[in-house]
């Protein structure tokens, strides 16, 4: 298992099993929100990673605390950065988790750094820094202390509800800098929710999170990510998404078309021909080209959601944008397996 770049312990032989001695502690917590899940703790040598030139963002500093994700959503991107340290990228993604127990620490001390000039910081760009882990190793309060504590501008986006414990210290950063939140709700279909998402929670409650966020004075947009073709995109229920999104609260809704890159394109079609074999061909035609829907495809999407995004009261993405997350071009690669890009 390749933990070297992670790990700020010594390189370990390759003969020794596993993890690597002293290099990540493994822990198993026999909880009912736990149960099946593996945490693998290692102590990090960085927590602030660059994103490569080549992809593209509008943001160049990123941080994730954790690597693998229990929301189990089965479209994820990040899957294939689970085979860097030679996990699984299907089951292995969803139960093993990479948890930076020291991301807060070194945070801080790259901020004090005289070399860092306060850029700005994107955290939910690799995997969602409000997943259940969080819960218990409670990482961000003291991410968000560091960041409010030097004024230094970030965003969030999640699909978690967990971000409402630290919402104290989203205002008080507020009150010293640039601060973006935005939650990810695709779809408010209900079946579609259970069974392609099954580890979040459900959009119901992420949008109370955008109305509860609104309430205190925080604006947030709503990624409206994944649109999945043929099972979420029908023109009645982009309708039923974007008013839920409006009359939660959001600034903006952003929509962005299900994309498929190698890790994630595997276990979705696994996903695909369980639960709608049917589909199977569609997805094939559609995808045939490589990870990205057709761009006629892309456009109209965006063209309907933003026709209803104007129909319910919702300004373009682009309004307020201090307060915004940042959007990504969903035609950045990533390039090193700890520089990654959103979704």
């Amino acid at each position: 298992m390749r933990w070297d770049h992670l790990a700020d312990t010594p390189a370990v032989p390759a003969d020794i099993a596993l993890f690597g001695r002293d290099a990540v502690t493994t822990r198993v917590f026999d909880t009912p929100e736990f149960r099946g899940i593996t945490f693998h703790e290692v102590r990090a040598r960085s927590i602030v990673n660059r994103v490569p030139g080549a992809s593209r963002m509008p943001f160049e500093w990123t941080v994730n605390p954790y690597r693998g994700c229990t929301h189990a959503c089965v479209y994820c991107f990040a899957r294939k950065t689970h085979s860097y340290l030679d996990l699984d990228t299907g089951i292995g993604f969803d139960s093993q988790i990479v948890v930076k127990v020291n991301a807060p620490e070194l945070l801080r001390g790259q901020l004090a750094s005289r070399r860092w000039q306060g850029a700005h910081i994107a955290m939910g760009t690799n995997v969602d820094c409000y997943q259940r882990a969080e819960g218990r190793y409670r990482l961000m309060p003291g991410i968000l202390e560091a960041l409010r504590d030097h004024a230094n501008p970030f965003s969030i986006l999640t699909k978690g509800t967990l971000i409402l414990r630290d919402l104290d210290l989203l205002r008080q950063a507020a009150e010293v800098t640039e601060v973006g939140v935005s939650v990810s709700v695709g779809f408010t279909d209900q079946e579609l929710w259970r069974t392609i998402e099954p580890g979040t929670p459900s959009p119901e409650r992420r949008l109370d999170v955008v109305r509860t966020l609104a309430g205190h004075g925080i604006g947030c947009g709503v990624l409206m990510a994944p649109v999945v073709p043929f099972l979420g995109d029908r023109p009645e229920q982009l309708r039923a998404t974007v008013r839920a999104v409006a009359e939660a609260g959001a600034t903006s809704v952003t929509p962005l078309v299900l994309h498929l890159r190698p890790g994630a394109r595997e276990w979705f079609f696994t996903w695909l021909r369980r639960h709608h074999p049917e589909l199977v061909g569609r997805y094939e035609r559609m995808y045939a080209a490589g990870a990205y829907a057709p761009t006629w495809y892309q456009r109209r999407i965006t063209r309907q959601v933003h026709e209803l995004a104007a129909e319910f009261g919702m300004g373009p993405a682009g309004r307020g944008a201090h307060r915004a997350t940042p959007v990504p071009d969903h035609h950045a690669r990533a390039v090193e397996p700890e520089q990654l890009t959103l979704l």
